[in-house]
């Protein structure tokens, strides 16, 4: 699947940061059964190649992102883990270039025009807004949708439950991503049952 692809499997695409791989096949298994078809899974732990491992073998049916690319190695460490898309908070030739080597799709970030016009250059149409709070909110994105009508957008970064409708109601916005479905605290507590209510909530947003 193309990036493009990927943002149309659900209106919110988890965030997560897991300290424990072994909570991630039921974590896994908590999200999907509220409706959730693709995460992104921060490199911010040493569990995190090991947690996505894990998924990719034992429910390939959720598409499994790598988060917070930084370097060649994370992208080659993500493709080996079976990650089938990246994601970056910035973006840089380097990391365009590990992820092409490794036919790796990657939602590149950004957080400004210029950047996103050179990430258009390089033949990007889906680009990851952040951080999408503190960069200019909805209304930055709102307003560019008719200059920049070729480019759609995965906001992340400060993003809630109440405040998500407003991303989504842009026609520019398919999906957006967000770390209060599966905070790190529930994820360690295994909270699960709370992760899934939280997961079909977002699941039943509404998108143009």
């Amino acid at each position: 699947m193309n990036i493009s692809e990927i943002l149309l499997l659900g209106p919110v695409m988890p965030v997560i940061v897991i300290d424990d791989a072994d909570l991630a096949v039921p974590l896994g298994e908590a999200l999907l059964s509220g409706g959730i078809n693709a995460i992104e899974v921060t490199l911010r732990t040493d569990a995190a190649l090991n947690s996505i491992e894990r998924l990719a073998k034992e429910l390939p049916e959720i598409c499994v992102g790598a988060g917070t690319i930084l370097t060649e190695i994370n992208a080659h460490s993500a493709t080996n883990a079976g990650a089938r898309f990246a994601v970056s908070p910035g973006t840089t030739h380097l990391i365009i270039n590990a992820c092409k080597a490794h036919n790796l799709p990657l939602l590149p970030g950004a957080s400004t025009v210029s950047e996103m016009l050179t990430l258009h250059e390089a033949g990007f149409t889906a680009i990851k807004f952040f951080p999408a709070a503190a960069a200019g909110g909805a209304q930055f994105i709102k307003s560019l949708a008719s200059p920049l009508p070729h480019l759609q957008f995965c906001p992340t970064g400060g993003i809630t439950y109440n405040t998500a409708s407003s991303w989504l109601a842009l026609a520019n916005v398919p999906c957006v991503g967000g770390s209060w479905l599966a905070p790190a605290h529930d994820i360690n507590q295994q909270n699960f049952s709370m992760i899934t209510e939280r997961a079909k909530q977002a699941s039943t947003l509404k998108r143009p």
